[in-house]
This record gives structure tokens, sequence and C-alpha cells, in this order.
């Protein structure tokens, strides 16, 4: 029986089509569907926006969302990579679309929001991570090295600083997926108990209780507008850092 009160229910990973061999499951869950479904959601919507699609010489409001969205990505790779890093926009601005439309789709009432798993905001920070740090191989060879070596620092003081600087290096990618997680899964979990709390004060059978609901959903309504807030934000964020970290593998600082 479906529990509305029940504020980790909504975390579950459901399948839908189970496909198992020996010890692999590649089962279709609930969290594989909406990641396609967010794909396939964005790609259906770029292509409507285009002249193929049905777009017109004087942008609509829909075209208007899409270049205001390209837009906002440019400027945050050109300000903290300047035109050098023109080369990675495709990659920043398909990370902030897939993450931003992961954190939409889970606003509906009934879907998933996949980047409320760990194991999902933790790859999409390994991408990053790894990129960064072929980056660094690719530009300064074994220079990156150099990365661990704070600048003007007492030789006395390396076998110190170095292990500090290795661990904050590779810290960066435990805390961009965390944050990323913490974000969505705790603005969800506050959604779910006050909506659970209103439920309960419905169907509680008190005429005090049934009309006082009405404060928890008010609450409801007003959060599920800072998390729609939140959702943009943290995509925003995510592609910001993204591009922090190319930047510097680059001037290897």
């Amino acid at each position: 029986m479906f529990q509305l009160f029940n504020p980790l229910e909504q975390f579950q990973l459901v399948p839908f089509i189970t496909l198992r061999s020996g010890t692999f499951d590649f089962s279709l869950t609930n969290s594989t569907f909406f990641i396609i479904w967010s794909l396939v959601i964005f790609i259906l919507f770029v292509h409507l926006c285009t002249f193929q699609g049905g777009g017109t010489v004087v942008p609509n409001r829909w075209q208007i969302i899409l270049e205001n969205l390209y837009s906002l990505v440019l400027g945050v790779v050109l300000d903290n990579l300047d035109s050098k890093g023109l080369r990675y926009f495709p990659f920043v601005f398909s990370l902030f679309i897939f993450v931003l439309c992961l954190n939409m789709i889970g606003m509906i009432p009934y879907s998933f929001t996949a980047t409320r798993h760990l194991i999902i905001t933790f790859a999409l920070s390994l991408i990053v991570f790894v990129g960064r740090t072929y980056i660094c191989f690719r530009e300064h060879g074994f220079k990156f090295f150099a990365m661990f070596l704070p600048p003007g620092a007492p030789v006395i003081l390396l076998p110190l600083l170095v292990p500090i600087e290795f661990i904050s290096y590779f810290i960066t990618l435990i805390a961009l997926a965390v944050r990323l997680f913490a974000n969505m899964i705790s603005g969800h979990i506050l959604l779910k108990v006050l909506i659970g709390f209103a439920w309960t004060m419905i169907t509680a059978g008190r005429a005090l209780l049934f009309f006082a609901h009405v404060l928890p959903l008010v609450v409801v309504f007003i959060l599920i507008g800072i998390e729609l807030a939140v959702s943009f934000i943290q995509a925003y964020v995510f592609a910001t850092l993204t591009c922090i970290y190319i930047n510097t593998s680059l001037e290897l600082h």
C-alpha cells in the first residue's frame, strides 16, 4: 500500500524491466527511465526550437528560453576560462542541461529525481575529475605534479604540504558529488514530510485539524518554488565549478 507519509519511499529504486545475467543486473529502473526521459525531452525541445522542428526567425518564448540557457552557460565559460575555454563549452553545456533536466523532472509529482542518489552525482563528478586530470596532463605533462607543490613554500614543510594538496585535489571529486546530492535530497525530504503531515491532519477525522492542514500546505507551495530555484541553481553551480576545475588544470594552480 502506498504510504504518503513515508519520506524515504521516494528514493527507492523500482525495476520496470528486470534483466539479469549471472551477477550482473541490467534492469531498467525508475532512475534509468527518468534519466533517459530527461535526455529525450531536451532533444525534442531543441528540435522543436530549430527551423526544422518549427522554430521561427523571430524567437518565440521557447526559443528565448533555450537561447538564454545557452547564453548563461557561455557566460560562465567565458568568465572562468576566457576564450580558450570555448572548446570546452559543449561539455559544460551538456553537463548543465543534463543536471537541470534531472532536477526539474524530479519536481513533477510521482516522478523520480536521479540526482538524489549519490551514485549518479558521483558518476558526474568522476567524469569532471577524470576530464580535468586528462586536460592537465595533456597541457603540462609531468608538470602536473607541480600542483601539489605550493609556490614559495619552505622545503622543510613540503612533506606536510604535499599530502594536504594531494588530498585536497581528490576531495573535489567527493565535494562536487555531495554538494549536488545533499541539496537535492534535503529539499525533497522536507517537502515529503510536510505533505505527509498535511495528509495526516486531513485524514485524522477532526474538523479542527482538517482546516488547520492549510498551513503546512501553504509552506509546501512556498518550498516548491524554492526547490525549483534550487534545482536551477545547483545545475548552474555544477557548471561553474566544472569551469573552475578545468581552469585550474589549464593554469596549473
